[in-house]
């Protein structure tokens, strides 16, 4: 298990959801903006990136919490 400080889990629980709504915003969204045809497997795989980072930070965040 990773152990971090508690400020380091504080930029974490900060920045996760960004990065899963990037992950969100260039695979599932972007697929809108190429010439190739639109891939169910990218877009669910994208929406399930999301969820798993969204999860990982609530379970940070109530890690945190005294």
């Amino acid at each position: 298990m990773l152990r971090l400080k508690s400020g380091q889990r504080r930029v974490l629980i900060d920045r996760l959801p960004e990065l899963a709504n990037l992950i969100v915003g260039s695979l599932f969204f972007g697929q809108f903006l190429t010439d190739r045809p639109f891939s169910w497997r990218l877009a669910v795989s994208s929406i399930a990136l999301w969820i798993v980072f969204v999860a990982f930070t609530f379970a940070l965040v109530a890690w945190e919490e005294p």
